[in-house]
């Protein structure tokens, strides 16, 4: 069992700067791939960025260039950095880790509780 523990959410300005950080119980490069996903009210949880064990990222449209998904394998840890922080950026952010393999081949994904992002002035 992969236990995924967020932190760093809270309350910025627009235009501000956050780090989110998500610390996992086993090494992270034994996970596939891990992500940071968003969710507001009513809507879908939605995809923000991802980062495979061999380091290559991915962005939804709405963040290029503005986050920055990044891992610390020696601290077992991704990170999640946010500039230039926009309203529609407040959501819940969650820790997400997807592993493959097994047999038969399984895919299981691993979430972390969630930390409140709001960006308002």
């Amino acid at each position: 069992q992969v236990q995924l523990v967020e932190s760093g959410g809270g309350l910025v300005q627009p235009g501000g700067s956050l780090r989110l950080s998500c610390a996992a119980s086993v090494n992270i490069f034994s996970i596939n791939i891990m992500g940071w996903y968003r969710q507001v009210p009513g809507k879908q949880r939605e995809l923000v960025a991802s980062i495979t064990s061999g380091g290559i990222t991915n962005y939804t449209d709405s963040v290029k260039g503005r986050f920055t998904i990044s891992r610390d394998n020696a601290k077992s840890t991704v990170y999640l950095q946010m500039n230039t922080l926009k309203p529609e950026d407040t959501a819940v952010y969650y820790c997400n880790g997807v592993m493959i393999g097994g047999w038969p081949l399984q895919v299981r994904n691993y979430w972390g509780q969630g930390t409140q992002v709001t960006v308002s002035s």
